[in-house]
């Protein structure tokens, strides 16, 4: 095959752009940088205060994107788009539990090929900062860290615990491998790893840990390889995260000082680049908190008074993507905080990829320090407004234990957590008798031990709710001899800070009054893999089963003559789960917000062939059973 030259590139990136399109452009770029790869050199150059690539100084304005956020069939969309908006490298995490979500039993097809997605980066032209872990924070599930390591109830995540260190050399010993290809040095994308993540805010301050985990990096991946640490602008932080041989890079958002916090990283780092590794163009939302937003003129002025220092920045995020399934993660700072399925995180991309006001601002600042690529940017994804669906209720989530949960029940003394009975995500059934007849409504009193919210019922009558640090008793009425069910729902681990072994289901037992409950039945609930495989659509309803009430499963289903993206709203339902066709959406919560609607990427439908439409409505029967199918997303304050 012949390669193309400068000067004919150049000609046909004209004919391209004016004759065939951006689409064609890019397979265009694609092609001639994958001809002109080859191996170089990435290093700390101390002397000039920089980075410096095959021997000259190199500066990255770099945005945040997952892999595990995004629609596969979106990668390479979103990748233009970032290509476009002025950045030359992206930076990317690696969550290990989406990756192994069994011991031993690793995944990297499909919307799990990050070698796929860090092959498309170097296409683009992009740069990759890759932060493998173990532990990523993002705001996912536990931190990225498996939640099987909790099984081991000894276990000292993030620290140099024996067992916890053989878990993590042997997933690096899986990992690691993949990525030394794609490193610069040997003609990939990746410039730089970073060894753990903020550090010097977890409670361990374990240097051991640090220099175990630098050491294990250098033997995987080659004595060359350069290697980072990122904390906040925190001296405190600083000395407990940071590691002679591991360069001390900082982040920081818009209400922080420039220059105080460079400042703070020259303690730590007399010479070399100045770095912010996470600059928070935005922020996240939490359930029943009003939608975050970084206004655009406090991000752009923030950048540009970087840039103008010659600081390398990193925007997190330039896309946040989507929480699909059970992947969000929690905060704790003095209560438990879950976060919403949306990770749309008021960035320049927005969750389903579409520029904003903010995108082009911040390209705006940046193209005055660099050359930004000439051309269209992608634009916005179609989206289209299916209107309403009619839900069907198909019955009470008790009456459908034979089918939810197959293989019966555990049973114990005391309640059992998720993780003792190898149940990591989803809901749980905790059953029991009860002691004694009530002649008057009694508490069923919980010691902050329910994990996150439990659904109470009384011989199938719904009593309430128990929530995590919000309510911990609630009065319940029958007679001795009742069944007591508590459905139990994981909202999703805490992903920050001290509190990570965070167990889920019943975690301490609950008393009726003074009366301590035992004699526990646990129904571990395959709900996804039974909608996975078509239920309930493919059983025909046959009535009312029963007067139980509670978690009550919907269904219903639409046609879609052309697949486009779209968003879901449930205006009337309360809080729950919802599948497409098999695939979790994620968790609503409409009752309080902001976010109102999912979104639906168009890779979940089909097209001239009914789409299956499944709801686990989790408090009460909705305003209306329908949903509707609008062609924007809301994320709305709740008072």
């Amino acid at each position: 095959m012949t390669t193309i030259g400068q000067h004919g590139f150049a000609k046909l990136v004209h004919l391209c752009l004016t004759n065939r399109g951006f689409s064609y452009f890019f397979d265009l770029v694609f092609l001639f940088l994958k001809q002109s790869s080859k191996a170089g050199t990435f290093v700390v150059d101390y002397e000039r205060n920089c980075y410096s690539k095959d021997g000259s100084c190199f500066r990255y304005i770099s945005g945040s994107i997952h892999y595990f956020r995004v629609p596969y069939i979106y990668w390479k969309d979103r990748l233009q788009k970032l290509y476009m908006g002025g950045l030359n490298t992206i930076q990317v995490y690696v969550p290990w539990n989406y990756h192994e979500t069994a011991p031993g039993v690793h995944d990297f097809s499909k919307s799990k090929d990050v070698v796929y997605f860090l092959t498309l980066a170097q296409e683009l032209g992009l740069f990759v900062i890759l932060r493998p872990g173990p532990y990523i924070c993002a705001e996912w599930e536990l931190g990225g860290i498996p939640a099987w390591l909790l099984q081991n109830s000894t276990i000292n995540l993030r620290s140099s615990d024996p067992d916890y260190l053989a878990a993590v050399d042997k997933w690096f010993s899986i990992l690691l491998p993949k990525m030394k290809p794609l490193m610069y040095q040997n003609g990939g994308p990746i410039i730089s790893f970073q060894v753990e993540n903020e550090y010097g805010s977890y409670f361990t301050c374990d240097f051991n840990y640090l220099r175990h985990l630098r050491e294990v990096m250098r033997l995987l991946l080659g004595e060359d390889v350069l290697l980072f640490t990122t904390d906040g602008n925190q001296v405190q932080e600083l000395k407990c995260g940071t590691l002679q041989g591991i360069y001390a890079t900082i982040d920081f958002g818009t209400t922080d000082d420039v220059n105080a916090s460079f400042r703070l990283q020259r303690q730590f780092e007399p010479k070399g680049p100045l770095v912010n590794s996470e600059f928070y163009v935005g922020w996240l939302d939490y359930w029943g908190v009003e939608h975050s937003i970084v206004p655009i003129e406090n991000a752009t002025r923030m950048l540009e008074d970087m840039l103008q220092l010659g600081a390398n920045v990193n925007m997190y995020m330039f896309e946040g993507g989507t929480n699909f399934g059970y992947w969000n993660g929690a905060d704790y700072n003095t209560k438990y905080r879950p976060i919403t399925t949306s990770y749309d995180y008021n960035a320049p991309l927005s969750e389903a990829g579409d520029p904003t006001e903010k995108f082009y601002a911040l390209r705006e600042v940046i193209s005055k320090f660099r050359d930004v690529p000439v051309g269209p940017v992608p634009p916005p994804t179609v989206k289209f407004a299916y209107g309403r669906v009619n839900m069907t209720k198909y019955g009470p989530l008790l009456d459908f234990l034979n089918v939810l949960a197959p293989k019966g029940a555990v049973n114990s003394t005391y309640p059992l957590t998720f993780e003792q009975v190898h149940q990591y995500y989803g809901f749980m059934l905790y059953r029991t008798l009860l002691p004694q007849s009530m002649e008057k409504p009694l508490p069923l009193v919980s010691p902050n031990g329910v994990h996150d919210r439990g659904y109470v019922l009384v011989n199938g009558v719904h009593q309430g709710v128990l929530e995590r640090d919000s309510i911990l008793a609630l009065n319940i009425t029958g007679n001795k001899g009742d069944l007591l069910d508590i459905v139990v729902e994981n909202m999703g681990r805490i992903n920050f800070g001290s509190c990570l072994l965070d167990l889920k289901g019943l975690i301490k037992n609950l008393s009726l009054v003074s009366t301590e409950l035992t004699n526990w039945s646990m129904f571990t609930l395959a709900i996804d893999d039974v909608i996975g495989k078509g239920w309930p659509h493919s059983v025909p309803k046959e009535g009312v089963r029963s007067m139980s009430e509670g978690p009550t499963f919907y269904y219903g289903t639409f046609m879609s003559p052309k697949a486009q993206d779209t968003y879901i709203w449930l205006q009337g339902w309360a809080k729950g789960q919802l599948w497409i066709n098999g695939f979790n959406v994620g968790r609503y919560w409409t009752e309080r917000g902001p976010q109102e609607t999912l979104y639906v990427p168009k890779n979940i439908l089909n097209e001239n062939s009914p789409n299956n439409v499944t709801v686990l409505e989790l408090e009460r029967d909705p305003v209306k059973a329908s949903v509707i199918f609008l062609d924007h997303a809301i994320l709305t304050p709740k008072g």
